[in-house]
């Protein structure tokens, strides 16, 4: 029984079903700090964010340089800080684009 337990969690977390929970005060999920260079992919994602225009866990601003504080993404081709999945179910952060002010409610 104990096997099967340990396949099962092993399974859920190699295909990401399992998700962490997005920590306010670190602006991080899974130790992955959600600022600076950030790379859109369609596999293998470090987070999994839905798009939302009222709710939203993360206020997300796109720089172009220097993208340091809490919610400012740097898009990036190669060497990521971290990697995006866009999705509409099941996300680890919603997140709502804004000019002004990134970072948490």
């Amino acid at each position: 029984m104990t096997k099967f337990i340990t396949f099962t969690l092993t399974l859920l977390l190699s295909q990401g079903l399992y998700a962490g929970k997005f920590n306010k005060s670190s602006c991080s999920l899974n130790g992955k700090k959600l600022a600076g260079k950030v790379q859109f992919v369609k596999n293998f994602p470090d987070v999994k964010v839905k798009v939302v225009k009222n709710l939203q866990d993360l206020k997300v601003k796109m720089v172009k340089h220097h993208a340091k504080k809490c919610g400012e993404w740097q898009v990036v081709k190669s060497l990521p800080d971290f990697k995006v999945q866009i999705v509409d179910n099941f996300p680890d952060v919603k997140i709502k684009y804004v000019d002004h002010l990134p970072g948490v409610k």
